[in-house]
C-alpha cells in the first residue's frame, strides 16, 4: 500500500459516503486488521469511493466517518469545524470558529468526545463538553461520530459518542512524511496568520512502528460585536433597551499540537501500543467596549427610535479595555494491547487524560466610567429600524460625551482561575467466537473503571479608588471598530503599561474581591464502574446486536455558600453597620445505577439495498456547576437574590431509536434515508423561582430566598427527526463533464420538552440543517464550493417566552482550490466565510425581534504548500 494524492472525487467519497449513509464499521474479530483495513488510501477515485461505500455497506452501527484526506482537502482550522459537513451535525460557534458540536439538535454537553478510545475531558469549568477548536485536524486520521451505541460503548451520550483517531504506525507499509506551511489572511482584522504542520508514519519492521506529528498555528483576527439587554416597551408603545454595548475585538489564537503512536506486534498473537496526544490552545483578547446603561424610559421616540435626556433620569457611560490571557491544554495517554488467541480475543487499556483551562495575567477589565445626570448634560438618540444593528447618535452634551479626560478610571479586575480536570480509566474485554450450524456468534463481555476529578479555583481582586487622576486621556488609542463611533477608546499597549506600572496606586476591595474568589470555586469527584453483556449473531443476509450494560456512579461535591449581607441588615442577632460576606463551605454525595439494554439489526434485502434497525438506553451525568452545592446570595433591604447549584439533579435518561434504508443504485453512487425518536426523561433547565413558588417556598437547601436561579430536572423530552443523504460521481457523463461531482444531506429534527409549566424547544436544536458540496477535478486541478446551514435555535431559556434567547439562522459558503504541481507538492487555496456571514442572537418580542447579540468577522483567505515524500 503507497500514499498517493486522493482527487476530489475520493476526498468527497472519504467525507460523504460514510457520513451521508450512517455507518459504522463492523465490529471485526481483529480491530487493529480492521483499523489499518479502514484507513487505507486506495488509488483512483472510483476506486476511494466504491472502497467507502462499501465500508458503511458493511457495518453495524449507524455512524458518520471524515477521513484524514477529507480533513485536510476542506478548508477547516480545527476538527470542530471538520465534522460540520456531516449530516444531522450542527457546529456553534465562537467570535466565528467553530467550537462545540451538536448532533440531531442536541446540546453539545449530551455527546462524549474520546481521543483514541481515551474519553477526553472538558478544560471550562461549567460544562462536560469538549471544545474541539483546541484540536488541530491535521494530526487526526479520522474522525468518528456514533450515533447508536451497543454494550461495549460508554452509555453517557444521548447526541453521539464522537471518537478522534490519530495516525497509526501500520497504517502504511513503505515511510511516509508530510510537510505544510500556509499563509493566511484575515479581512476584518487585515492580519497575516502563519501555520507550519509536520506528520509522519514509519514502518520500522514488521513488529515495530512510529507515527505521529506537530502542528502550529497562529491566527489573529477580529470582531466587530454590539449586545443589547433589558428590553422593555413604554406605554406609549416605544420600545427600547437599558443598555447597549459595542465590542471591539482583537484576538489571537495560537494552537500547538502533537500526536505520537507506537505499535508492537509483540507475537503472532498480540499487538501492543501506546499513544499520546497533546493539544495547547491560546487565546489573547483584547476587547474595548463602550456601554451605555439607561436608568429611566425614554422621554420620546417612534416604533424605531427612542431619545433619552439626562433630565429624565442617570444616563451612565463605561468605557472598558479587557486584557485577557487564557491557555487551554489537553493531554491524553493510553497503554493497550490486544490478545488473539483460537476462540478467544481479549483487549486490555490503562488510559490517563487531563485537560485544563487557565486564565492568568489577565486584567479584565480597566473600567472608566462617567455618569451623566444633571439636565442638559448628555442626550442620546437610538435608531432601531435595522433590526440586527441600533444606532445611537448624541444631541446634547457633545463634549463631554467624546472628551477622553471625562471618563475616569473605576476600578480594574486582576484575574487568575483555573479549571482543572483529569481521569483515569482501567478497561478489559474479552469475546468468545462460537461456530454454529445456523451462523456465527461472537460473546463479549468486560469492564470498566472510570475515576474523574474536576475543579475549578479562582482568585480575583477587584482594584479601585486610584490614588491620584486617571482618565482615558493618559491612555488614548485609536478605533479600528467598523459598525459605530466608539471614541474616545483606550490603547491596549497604554493600558498594560500605565497599570502594571501603578497597581501599588489602587486599594483592594475585600468585599468584591471575596465575593469574586469564592463564588465560583467547586470540586467533583465522580467515579463510574461498568459492565457489559453482548452477543452479535451472523446468519446470512442478518446481523442482531444484542444485550445490557449496566453503570454504576458515585458522586462527592464540594463548593461555597458565598453570601453578601449589606449594612442594616441582622446577622447573628446584631445590625450590621458595614456590608459583609460570609463563606461557608458545603459539601454532598450520591450514587445510583442504570441498566441499559441495547438492540441493533443490519438486514441485506438485497444486493444493493440494506436495512439497519436500532435501540439503546443511555444516561448523560449533569454538568459540574449544575451539580456542585454553589449557592451565592446577595441580600439588600430585606432580599435575598441568589444562584444556586443543585446537588440533588437526576441524570438525563434516554431510549433511543433509529431506523435507515440504503440504496446502493449506481457503482459509486448512494441514496439514504433515516428517522431517528428519542424519549428523554430528567432534561435539565434553569428556571427562576420566587419566595411563594413551590416546590421550595424560599428555602433551597436550607439557604432562605425572595428570588434564585436553580437547575431543575423537566418532565420530559421528545426528539424526533429524519435524515437524508445522497452522492454521486458523474464519470459516466463525456468529457469534461466527468469530471463533476455532487453530494447533499438534510437533516430535519423536531426537539421539544416539557418544563412542568411550558413547552419548550430544547437548546441547541435547529429544526432544519444541510450540507451541500459541488466540485469538478481534473488529473491535477481540484475545486470544491461548499455550503453549511443551520436554521435558528434556542441558545438559553429566560423567565418567560420574551426572554428567550435564539440564535439566528447561518448559512457559511466556502471555496477550495488544490493543484498538483508534481506528484508529491501541492498548492492548496481556501477561502472561508465568502458571503460575510454574521452571527445573531435575539428575543422574539411581541411587537418584533429584539437584538441581544450581532457579530461580523469577514472573510478569511489562506494559501499553503504542502510537500509528501
Amino acid at each position: 500500500m503507497f500514499f498517493v494524492k486522493r482527487p476530489l472525487a475520493a476526498a468527497l467519497a472519504a467525507v460523504l459516503s460514510p457520513s451521508v449513509l450512517p455507518a459504522l464499521a463492523q465490529e471485526a474479530v481483529d480491530s487493529d486488521a480492521m483499523d489499518r483495513m479502514e484507513e487505507v488510501y486506495v488509488y483512483g477515485q472510483r476506486a476511494m469511493m466504491q472502497g467507502a461505500i462499501e465500508r458503511q455497506r458493511e457495518s453495524d452501527r449507524i455512524m458518520s466517518v471524515i477521513t484524514r484526506d477529507a480533513i485536510g482537502n476542506f478548508p477547516d482550522q480545527n476538527v470542530a469545524e471538520s465534522v460540520r459537513r456531516l449530516s444531522g451535525v450542527n457546529v456553534l460557534n465562537d467570535q466565528g470558529e467553530g467550537r462545540f458540536i451538536a448532533v440531531r439538535g442536541l446540546d453539545p454537553s449530551l455527546n462524549s468526545s474520546s481521543v483514541n478510545g481515551v474519553r477526553v475531558p472538558s478544560p471550562e469549568a461549567g460544562t462536560r463538553a469538549v471544545a474541539l477548536d483546541v484540536v488541530a485536524s491535521e494530526l487526526v486520521e479520522s474522525i468518528e461520530v456514533v450515533k447508536t451505541l451497543t454494550p461495549d460503548l460508554d452509555a453517557d451520550t444521548i447526541g453521539a459518542n464522537i471518537n478522534i483517531k490519530t495516525t497509526r504506525a501500520f497504517n502504511v507499509e513503505e515511510p511516509f512524511f508530510s510537510i505544510k506551511g500556509e499563509q493566511s489572511y484575515n479581512d476584518l482584522a487585515d492580519r497575516y496568520s502563519p501555520k507550519a504542520v509536520v506528520d509522519f508514519t514509519v514502518p520500522i519492521n514488521d513488529r515495530l512502528g512510529v507515527a505521529g506529528g506537530l502542528s502550529w498555528q497562529e491566527r489573529e483576527f477580529s470582531t466587530d460585536n454590539v449586545e443589547a439587554d433589558g428590553w422593555d416597551v413604554t406605554d406609549g408603545g416605544i420600545g427600547w433597551a437599558d443598555t447597549v454595548e459595542y465590542r471591539d475585538y482583537d484576538v489571537t489564537r495560537e494552537r500547538t499540537s502533537g500526536s505520537l503512536s507506537l505499535d508492537y506486534q509483540a507475537s503472532d498473537s498480540t499487538v501492543l501500543y501506546a499513544r499520546a496526544m497533546y493539544s495547547l490552545f491560546e487565546d489573547t483578547e483584547s476587547r474595548r467596549a463602550l456601554v451605555i446603561g439607561l436608568d429611566e424610559e425614554p422621554s420620546g421616540g417612534d416604533a424605531n427610535s427612542a431619545a433619552f435626556r439626562s433630565a429624565d433620569g442617570a444616563i451612565e457611560i463605561e468605557r472598558e479595555q479587557k486584557d485577557r490571557y487564557e491557555a487551554q491544554e489537553i493531554q491524553t495517554f493510553s497503554l493497550g494491547g490486544e490478545t488473539r488467541l483460537e476462540r478467544w480475543s481479549v483487549d486490555y487499556s490503562v488510559s490517563y487524560a487531563y485537560a485544563e483551562e487557565h486564565e492568568k495575567d489577565t486584567q479584565d477589565p480597566t473600567l472608566f466610567v462617567a455618569e451623566f445626570e444633571d439636565p442638559g448634560a448628555l442626550g442620546l438618540a437610538f435608531d432601531y429600524s435595522d433590526d440586527d444593528l441600533p444606532v445611537y447618535s448624541v444631541f446634547q452634551g457633545n463634549r463631554a460625551f467624546f472628551d477622553p479626560a471625562t471618563y475616569e478610571v473605576d476600578a480594574i479586575e486582576v484575574v487568575d482561575a483555573k479549571s482543572q480536570d483529569e481521569e483515569v480509566t482501567l478497561q478489559f474485554d474479552a469475546t468468545r467466537f462460537f461456530t454454529l450450524d445456523g451462523g456465527d456468534l461472537e460473546v463479549k463481555f468486560g469492564a470498566k473503571l472510570r475515576e474523574r476529578t474536576k475543579e475549578f479555583d479562582g482568585t480575583i481582586d477587584v482594584l479601585e479608588d486610584f490614588d491620584g487622576d486617571y482618565t482615558i486621556a493618559d491612555v488614548l488609542g485609536t478605533q479600528s471598530y467598523g459598525l459605530q463611533n466608539m471614541a474616545p477608546i483606550m490603547d491596549l499597549g497604554a493600558v498594560r503599561a500605565f497599570n502594571n506600572a501603578n497597581l501599588d496606586r489602587f486599594e483592594r476591595s475585600e468585599l468584591d474581591s471575596t465575593i469574586e474568589s469564592n463564588v465560583g470555586d467547586f470540586s467533583v469527584d465522580e467515579d463510574i464502574t461498568a459492565g457489559y453483556l453482548m452477543g452479535t449473531w451472523r446468519a446470512g443476509a442478518l446481523t442482531v446486536i444484542g444485550g445490557v450494560r449496566v453503570e454504576h456512579t458515585e458522586n462527592d461535591v464540594a463548593a461555597n455558600r458565598t453570601e453578601v449581607i449589606e449594612e442594616g441588615s441582622e446577622f447573628e442577632g446584631e445590625i450590621l453597620e458595614d456590608d459583609i460576606v460570609v463563606v461557608t463551605p458545603t459539601q454532598d454525595d450520591n450514587s445510583y445505577t442504570n441498566w441499559l439494554p441495547s438492540l441493533s439489526v443490519r438486514f441485506n434485502a438485497r444486493d444493493d439495498l440494506v436495512l439497519r434497525a436500532g435501540f439503546f438506553s443511555s444516561v448523560v451525568r449533569p454538568g459540574p456547576e449544575q451539580l456542585a452545592p454553589i449557592f451565592t446570595v446577595e441580600e439588600s433591604g430585606g432580599d435575598r437574590e441568589g444562584e444556586f447549584g443543585n446537588p440533588g439533579l437526576d441524570p438525563y435518561e434516554a431510549i433511543n431509536f433509529d431506523g435507515s434504508v440504503e440504496w446502493y443504485f449506481d457503482e459509486a453512487s448512494v441514496l439514504s434515508a433515516g428517522i431517528f425518536y428519542k424519549e428523554i426523561e430528567n432534561f435539565i433547565f434553569n428556571t427562576v423561582f420566587d419566595e411563594d413558588t413551590p416546590p421550595y417556598n424560599g428555602v433551597f437547601n436550607g439557604v432562605p430566598f425572595t428570588e434564585a436561579v436553580i437547575p431543575q430536572n423537566g418532565d420530559d423530552a421528545q426528539v424526533i427527526g429524519l435524515e437524508v443523504n445522497y452522492q454521486q460521481v458523474f464519470s459516466f457523463l463525456p468529457a469534461p463533464f466527468d469530471g463533476l461531482l455532487l453530494g447533499l444531506n438534510y437533516t430535519y429534527t423536531d426537539a421539544e420538552g416539557d418544563t412542568g409549566e411550558r413547552d419548550i424547544d430544547l437548546p441547541a436544536a435547529s429544526k432544519n440543517t444541510y450540507n451541500a458540496i459541488l466540485g469538478y477535478e481534473t488529473d491535477r486541478l481540484s475545486i470544491r464550493l461548499t455550503a453549511a446551514y443551520r436554521d435558528k435555535y434556542l441558545d438559553e431559556l429566560g423567565g418567560d417566552p420574551e426572554e428567550d434567547r435564539y440564535v439566528d439562522e447561518h448559512l457559511q459558503v466556502d471555496l477550495t482550490a488544490n493543484f498538483d504541481i508534481t506528484d508529491s507538492l501541492k498548492l492548496y487555496s481556501q477561502f472561508i466565510n465568502l458571503t460575510d456571514e454574521p452571527y445573531i442572537a435575539y428575543q422574539q418580542g411581541p411587537d418584533r425581534d429584539r437584538l441581544l447579540q450581532y457579530e461580523e468577522y469577514s472573510w478569511t483567505a489562506r494559501v499553503g504548500v504542502q510537500w509528501t515524500f
